[in-house]
Formats: structure tokens, C-alpha cells, sequence
């Protein structure tokens, strides 16, 4: 009974933040319609009124970010071309992160760093883990693989910890940049602004979400790995 309720508490420690953000997200997309001027637009807008002239708008499929080795806000298709509150926000909450970088906000400056780090430890464990059976199998010798296996867990679990250590530095861009911008240019319809604030906390926790799944593949790695 103990384990199944650790289990059960384990999974919605997991799954818990990912479905609160993306049901945020998706409850402010509609209506679609809701205010004249798109996402893109108004972070270009931003952006100018930032002095951030030289910082691009531009479409992804790889999740709204800001890029601060390229200098571009990217925004994905519904926040691009959306007009909904969900849309405005995020694209806010993105400037916010280029005004970070024309600051010298040292935590984004950390957060860079960590993250191509983390790129690389995630390669990293994704191959020990695929080479960690072989090993076992090559050499017989259980506790080399076991080693091997330590590796992958330790380097597939480095984004989940960055994105942890640098949630205070997302909170900032929300709350210390996109918040006041969207109040001060009374850009908010009025009454949006509490939901513009759940969005901006939902903005802020995307990455932690999206890097506690790869918990998820650490337990699908280590049941493979035990048969």
C-alpha cells in the first residue's frame, strides 16, 4: 500500500505541473479573437519600446523561447499569429527574457550556460543508456552496467535540475518585465489581468514541467534495463 501511494504520488509530482501549464495555456486561447493585435505584433512592439530593435520576431515549432546567442524572440504559430490573451502574454513574457539579456541579468546569463550543458549531458546519458545492456552483456559484470546506468539517470536528469535552479529567473521575466510592461501600456483588456498573471506563472513554469517528464524516461530506461 506504501509503495503504490509513494507511486501515486510520485506521477502527479510529474504529471501535475504539465497538465496545470498546458491546461492554462489552452484555457486563455479562447477566444481566439479577443484583442486586435497578434502575439508577434505586440512583441515587436515591445521590443522597439525597449530599444531592442535589432532583436528578431520569429516563428518556431520548438516552443516559444527567447534566444540569446541568435537574439530572437520565437514564438510558436498560435502565439505568432494568435490574438488571444494566452497569445499576448507569452509573447510579453519572451521580451521580457531579451530585456533580461540587454540588462546583463546575471541568472540568464547562468541559465545559458547551464542549458548547453545540459544539451550535452542529456546526448550523453541517452547513449550510455543505450550502450549500458551491451556492457552487461560484453563483460558480464553486472555492476559495470549498473555504472553505466548511475551515468544515464545522473546526465538525463541535468535539465530537470537547470530548469529548477533557474525557475526564479522565469518568475522575473514574468512578473519584474512582462507584467509591468503589458499594465504600464495598458495593452490588458480590462478584467485580464488576474488571468494574465495565471498565464505569466504558467509561462514561467514550461520548462520545469516539460524537463520533469524526462523522469518518465528514466523509469521506462530502468524498467528496460532490470529484465
Amino acid at each position: 500500500m506504501f509503495y503504490l501511494i509513494l507511486m501515486i504520488t510520485i506521477i502527479a509530482l510529474v504529471l501535475g505541473p504539465a497538465y496545470w501549464v498546458k491546461h492554462t495555456l489552452e484555457k486563455y486561447s479562447h477566444p481566439e479573437d479577443r484583442y486586435p493585435g497578434t502575439g508577434g505584433e505586440l512583441a515587436r512592439i515591445l521590443l522597439d519600446w525597449a530599444n531592442l530593435q535589432a532583436v528578431k520576431v520569429e516563428v518556431t515549432e520548438q516552443g516559444d523561447h527567447y534566444d540569446p546567442i541568435e537574439k530572437a524572440v520565437r514564438l510558436t504559430a498560435d502565439k505568432f499569429n494568435g490574438k488571444s490573451l494566452t497569445a499576448i502574454t507569452v509573447a510579453a513574457h519572451e521580451v521580457g527574457h531579451a530585456i533580461q539579456d540587454r540588462d546583463g541579468y546575471l541568472p540568464l546569463k547562468l541559465r545559458t550556460r547551464l542549458v548547453q550543458i545540459a544539451a550535452l549531458a542529456e546526448k550523453l546519458g541517452a547513449a550510455i543508456l543505450m550502450l549500458a545492456p551491451i556492457i552487461m552483456v560484453a563483460t558480464r559484470a553486472p555492476s559495470a552496467g549498473a555504472l553505466f546506468l548511475l551515468g544515464g539517470l545522473l546526465t538525463l536528469g541535468t535539465a530537470t535540475v537547470v530548469h529548477l535552479v533557474t525557475l526564479p529567473m522565469e518568475l522575473h521575466a514574468s512578473f519584474a518585465r512582462a507584467l509591468p510592461m503589458l499594465e504600464q501600456g495598458k495593452y490588458l483588456i480590462q478584467g485580464d489581468e488576474p488571468h494574465a498573471r495565471r498565464i505569466l506563472r504558467a509561462a514561467a513554469w514550461t520548462y520545469v514541467s516539460a524537463s520533469l517528464m524526462t523522469l518518465l524516461n528514466i523509469g521506462r530506461w530502468w524498467t528496460i534495463l532490470r529484465r
